[in-house]
């Protein structure tokens, strides 16, 4: 018998003025799932990612995490309860270093204080393969390199959800199977990841679920290649379907 989901939304909608940018969606990720989120620009789900981490406060629906409703928590309180994200224009503190960078937000959002704090994002920076670069500031750092450390300060809040937007955009294809990698040892680690990407080639390596979305409305959800088999999906990506 299946888990109760580790994130639960049900008829979630956000709207800007006359703008429905988010409409309906329900959907549930399981603890232990890679869930990739894809639709044309402008199909909601930077917005639906907002909603989820509490930079956007939804209008309609609900939206739990571990069983409890999180509508009425700030960003800080739902990153401090294991639900963290990267942003697909990657601000790193400049001046700091690629460590500093690090702690400020295992401090801000860890739920285990600090004590062991430095030897943790080490450990991150490990994994990320900055280790290296530890001491370097982030300013000398290439964008895939950027992108890492990225990924490597949503790791150091600990989280239990990771969602990922567009990690993959401005990649070459050999810095996106190295990404690839990567995901599936934070995967490995017990995370849960919650993907946004228009690379589709990493949407099909490494997702267990993808859904779809377009105008702010999900039309698909399934396994990629069911997805991608999909007549709604493709006439969205492609055209009408009988092109």
């Amino acid at each position: 018998m299946r888990s109760d989901p580790l994130l639960s939304l049900r008829e979630v909608s956000k709207f800007f003025g006359g703008l429905k940018a988010v409409q309906d969606v329900s959907f549930d990720l399981h603890a232990g799932e890679i869930t990739s989120l894809v639709g044309p620009n402008g199909s909601g789900k930077t917005t639906l990612f907002n909603c989820i981490n509490g930079i956007y406060i939804h209008d309609g629906g609900k939206i739990c995490f571990n069983g409890e409703e999180i509508g009425h928590l700030s960003p800080a309180r739902r990153c401090q309860i294991g639900i963290s994200r990267t942003f697909q224009v990657v601000r790193p503190f400049l001046k700091m270093t690629c460590l500093e960078n690090l702690l400020v937000a295992r401090y801000f959002g860890h739920r285990g204080g600090t004590r062991g704090a430095t030897e943790d994002c080490l450990k991150i920076l490990e994994l990320v393969g900055l280790r290296e670069k530890a001491r370097h500031p982030a300013s000398g750092l290439r964008l895939a390199e950027r992108k890492r450390l990225e990924i490597a300060r949503a790791l150091a809040s600990d989280p239990k959800l990771l969602l990922l937007d567009e990690v993959a955009a401005g990649l070459h294809p050999v810095e996106v199977q190295d990404m690839v990698s990567l995901l599936r040892q934070m995967h490995e680690r017990g995370i849960t990841l919650l993907v946004v990407e228009h690379v589709m080639s990493l949407v099909m390596t490494i997702s267990n679920r993808v859904i779809v979305l377009n105008e702010g409305r999900k039309i698909a959800e399934g396994p990629p290649e069911s997805v991608s088999c999909d007549s709604k999906v493709i006439e969205v990506y492609l055209g009408t379907s009988q092109d």
